[in-house]
C-alpha cells in the first residue's frame, strides 16, 4: 500500500505496512471477532486465557497475564516485585520513556546506564558503575530492566550475573524483542519477569493498546493476575492488594491469537530482510550488528549513517524519494527535562550520546518486497552522496 506525500508525486513507502498483513489474516480476525461477540465475554473472556496459555506457550514461561498495555505491563512487574519508594532500580537511557517513567511513578530512583555501542543495548560495566554509585548514595538495590532494543535480546548472562551479585530481579522489557533468542533462550522466558507491549507497530501487535507479562515464579503470576484487576482476591468485594485497572480486551486477545499464529513465519521473513539490507548498505553506513547465538525480531532496522552526515537533510531526500525514516532516539532519556534530574553513569553516557545523534531507522516489515528494499538502498545511497 502507498500513499502520495505532499508536494512529490513519488510514492511513499509504508514504513511499518500493517495492511499487508492484515490482507493475510482478515478472513480469520474477522472470525475471531465474531466469536467474542457472539459470546459476549468482553473482558477477561476465554479468548484472553487462551491467548495468555498460547503467549506462555510460545516462549516457554510458565504463566503469561495479559493487562492493558505495555506500560502498565513494566508497573505491574515492579508492583509485584513489591519495588517502594527510595528504591534504586536500572534502566537504559537509550529507549523510549515507558521504561523509566514507571519507577517514579512508585517513589522509586531511576539510574540510566549506558549502551554497548554495538548493540545499542544495556552496557554490563556501565551497569556496574550504576550499582556502585546507587550503593555509594546508600540507596537499596531493588531492579535492573535491561530492554531487548529494536529486537535484539540484551546481554543475559552478564546482566543476571551482575542481578545475582547484587540480590537484584531483573524485568526485561521485550516490547520491541519479545520472541528474540538469545542462546537457546526465547525473549520472553528470561529475568523473573518479562514484559512486552502489543502495540500495533510492535512486531506481534494488536488493533489498540496491550501488554502482557510472563513468568515461570507461580506467586509472582497469582499476584499479577489480582494487581491487574483492583487487586482482587478469590472474592471479588475482597481486594487482597492495591493492585489497578488493566485488563486486556478479550476482543485484542483474540486478535492476538491469530497473529501469533504466523509470528514464527514473520520473524523467520524479518531475518531475510535484514540480511538483504545488510548486503545492500554495509558499504554505505554501519548496518545492525546481531552476536553469534542471538536472533533479534528487528522491531527495527536501525543504522548508523557516517561521522559528519546531515541527518535531516538525508532524511529529507530520502522523504523525496519516497522513503520514509525515523530516529530512534534523538534525545536520550538522562537528557529529557523530566529525567534529566535524575543519576546517571558516573563516567558518563557517551555511547548513548553518540547513538542519539548518529542512528536512522529505515522501513522494516515481515511483508518488504525485495524491489522496495533496492529502492530503500538506492535512495540512502544518493542521500549520503549529495
Amino acid at each position: 500500500m502507498y500513499r502520495f506525500s505532499k508536494g512529490i508525486r513519488r510514492p511513499m513507502l509504508p514504513f511499518i505496512d500493517l495492511a499487508a498483513q492484515q490482507s493475510r489474516l482478515r478472513d480469520r480476525i474477522d472470525a475471531a471477532i465474531g466469536e467474542v461477540l457472539d459470546g459476549g465475554a468482553y473482558i477477561l473472556g476465554p479468548a484472553v486465557g487462551q491467548f495468555e496459555q498460547e503467549l506462555a506457550a510460545f516462549c516457554g514461561a510458565g504463566h503469561a497475564v495479559s493487562c492493558a498495555n505495555g506500560t502498565d505491563a513494566l508497573l505491574l512487574a515492579l508492583m509485584a516485585l513489591e519495588v517502594k519508594a527510595g528504591d534504586a532500580v536500572f534502566v537504559p537511557s537509550f529507549t523510549f520513556a515507558a521504561t523509566a517513567e514507571i519507577v517514579p511513578c512508585l517513589g522509586a530512583v531511576p539510574y540510566f546506564v549506558d549502551i554497548d555501542p554495538t548493540t545499542f543495548n544495556m552496557d554490563p560495566e556501565s551497569l556496574k558503575r550504576c550499582i556502585e554509585k546507587a550503593a555509594r548514595d546508600g540507596m537499596p538495590l531493588k531492579a535492573i530492566i535491561p530492554v531487548d532494543l529494536f529486537g535484539l535480546p540484551a546481554d543475559m548472562n552478564a546482566i543476571e550475573s551482575i542481578a545475582r551479585e547484587n540480590g537484584m530481579a531483573i524485568v526485561c522489557d521485550t516490547a520491541q524483542g519479545f520472541g528474540g533468542r538469545y542462546h537457546g533462550r526465547i525473549a520472553g522466558a528470561m529475568g523473573d519477569l518479562a514484559t512486552t507491549s502489543f502495540f500495533p507497530a510492535k512486531p506481534l501487535g494488536c488493533y489498540g493498546d496491550g501488554g502482557a507479562l510472563t513468568t515461570s515464579d507461580d506467586k509472582l503470576a497469582d499476584r499479577l493476575r489480582s494487581l491487574r484487576n483492583h487487586g482482587a482476591g478469590s472474592d471479588k468485594y475482597d481486594n487482597i492488594h492495591i493492585g489497578m485497572n488493566s485488563r486486556l480486551d478479550s476482543i485484542q486477545a483474540a486478535i492476538l491469537s491469530v497473529k501469533l499464529s504466523v509470528f514464527e513465519e514473520e520473524i523467520e521473513k524479518r531475518q531475510e530482510i535484514a540480511a538483504r539490507y545488510a548486503e545492500r548498505l554495509a558499504e554505505t553506513v554501519t548496518v545492525p550488528t546481531v552476536p553469534d547465538g542471538l536472533t533479534s525480531t528487528w522491531a527495527q532496522y536501525t543504522v548508523r549513517l557516517p561521522d559528519g552526515a546531515d541527518r535531516p537533510g538525508v532524511q529529507a531526500s530520502l522523504r523525496d524519494a519516497g522513503v520514509p525514516t525515523a530516529i530512534y532516539y534523538p534525545i536520550p532519556l538522562h537528557q529529557q527535562t523530566a529525567y534529566r534530574h535524575w543519576p546517571h553513569d558516573p563516567a558518563g553516557m557517551v555511547a548513548t550520546d553518540e547513538a542519539a545523534q548518529s542512528v536512522l531507522a529505515l522501513p522494516m516489515h515481515p511483508y518488504l518486497e525485495a524491489a522496495d528494499q533496492d529502492r530503500i538502498a538506492d535512495a540512502l545511497k544518493g542521500a549520503l552522496a549529495a
